[in-house]
């Protein structure tokens, strides 16, 4: 069985946001506005995504 991938995109700036909101976003990847990455659907990553969902746009894909 495929893991599922999530597509994750920083669509708003990191300006005026908390230094853990910040590390969390590095954390995942994201340095620019508009960068996307892929990730594996885990708990971890859900977590991190729940913490900076006003910030990035997530895709789920079964690929």
């Amino acid at each position: 069985m495929a893991a599922k991938k999530l597509t994750v995109t920083l669509r708003r700036s990191l300006i005026g946001e908390k230094p853990k909101t910040r590390a969390t976003v590095r954390g995942l990847g994201l340095r620019k506005l508009n960068q996307t990455v892929q990730h594996e659907d885990t708990d971890t990553i859900r977590g991190m995504l729940h913490r900076v969902k006003h910030l990035v746009e997530v895709v789920e894909s079964k690929k």
